[in-house]
């Protein structure tokens, strides 16, 4: 049989080809997102009732929301360093003694400030909010990658949800720093939880130019490092934890010793502009004297809410630790009270510094995950009263620093 008369052989079909690393990590990342999207969107819901009901009152009263939002106490500060850089102090007009230097300011949120007004044509205070409410998004997406690491889709999803309903959640509408520093601290303890050491490292090195009790997260990454070691002996040859846990305090540590040297103060410098704002670390004793103050006296509604906020944020640690999660998570949350607890001064802030203590909700949201529905809408309804009334009084009513 001649060739022009042979039966034809089809080739065979190339077989596709394997998807590149970095298409399976989008792929990854497009998968995550899209489970977590039911937990951003009734965090979006909840942050977007709650800005709702304070600029309603606000506008009633005569007041700019996005003033409160953008431009109020600490964010003033923030949109001034986003302008001109460091450098301005301010002796304080009402107490002797008191002196705010910008120095006490982390620069991270004001330098993305800064970077988003160099891109947009936006102000600092609308820079400073657009900042501030993506590192929410941000933030909630992290919060929700570690409950589900840890506990599963229902639990991640209210713990979203808790976070979003705490009675100071308005701050994390506000041109603030927790929301950032938030977002940074729950994406690192989720890679140190998964074992991605040197982004975990990373993350807190982030972490810790956003806020001064971002050390918390430095702290978490080295402390799960140290019992990695302890626990694995392979570990130790494993380059990658060793170079996580040294890069995680460089943040911070970088900061407060560049703002001391540019004080005059030398190492310790940075601590010398905390205390020249009234604010040290005295293990409590500040706080008690205050504590005392509330009651044996008579004081405005919001000191009696923090007192609440510090009791309950001290029996949610105790039942964290019963839980027994990860160290990191542990860490992170103990290092968060105890600078709430044991520093001076600013009594009414304590709830807000305690913001980024999300693991601290986990027995919460757990329980909540196991009860019937009827009793998660009552509680969830509770909190969401609680929370937009109280984040309006902040705003609008109360005449004290956030």
């Amino acid at each position: 049989m001649s060739a022009d008369t042979a039966v034809p052989v089809r080739a065979p079909e190339p077989h596709p080809a394997a998807p590149s690393a970095r298409a399976r990590r989008i792929d990854r990342v497009r998968e995550a997102l899209r489970r977590a999207s039911p937990a951003l969107a009734l965090y979006a819901a909840v942050r977007l009732t709650g800005m709702s009901v304070m600029a309603g009152w606000a506008w009633w009263i005569g007041r700019h929301p996005r003033t409160l939002l953008g431009h109020s106490w600490d964010g003033i500060w923030y949109a001034d360093i986003a302008r001109h850089g460091y450098g301005l102090i301010i002796p304080s007009p009402t107490t002797r003694g008191v002196v705010f230097n910008d120095l006490a300011f982390f620069p991270l949120f004001p330098g993305l400030v800064r970077a988003v007004m160099t891109v947009l044509p936006f102000t600092a205070v609308t820079a400073g909010l657009f900042v501030a409410w993506v590192s929410a998004g941000a933030a909630a997406w992290g919060i929700y990658a570690v409950g589900e690491r840890l506990h599963g889709r229902k639990a991640a999803t209210l713990l979203v949800v808790l976070w979003g309903l705490l009675p100071h959640a308005i701050v994390q509408s506000m041109a603030y720093t927790e929301p950032l520093m938030t977002a940074l601290a729950a994406w690192a303890l989720y890679a140190a939880v998964t074992g991605r050491r040197l982004w975990a490292g990373a993350l807190a090195v982030l972490a810790g130019l956003s806020r001064p009790n971002a050390v918390a997260v430095a702290a978490a990454v080295c402390a799960s490092a140290a019992l990695t070691l302890a626990r694995d002996r392979r570990a130790r040859t494993d380059w990658r934890v060793w170079a996580g846990a040294a890069l995680a305090p460089l943040g911070w540590t970088g900061y407060v010793l560049w703002a001391g040297f540019r004080s005059g103060g030398g190492v310790l410098g940075y601590f010398d502009v905390q205390r020249l704002w009234g604010s040290r670390f005295d293990f409590g004793r500040d706080a008690f004297r205050f504590i005392r103050h509330l009651f044996i006296g008579k004081d405005a509604m919001a000191y009696y809410v923090t007192l609440a906020i510090l009791g309950v944020a001290l029996v949610a640690l105790v039942l964290l630790f019963l839980d027994r999660p990860p160290a990191v998570l542990a860490v992170y949350a103990l290092v968060l009270v105890v600078i709430a607890v044991g520093g001076s001064s600013y009594f009414a802030s304590k709830p807000r510094f305690l913001l980024p203590a999300f693991p601290l909700l986990l027995p919460a949201a757990l329980a909540m995950a196991r009860a019937r529905q009827r009793t998660v809408v009552v509680t969830v309804g509770a909190l969401a009263g609680l929370s937009f009334l109280y984040g309006t009084y902040l705003l609008t009513v109360a005449r004290m620093p956030m």
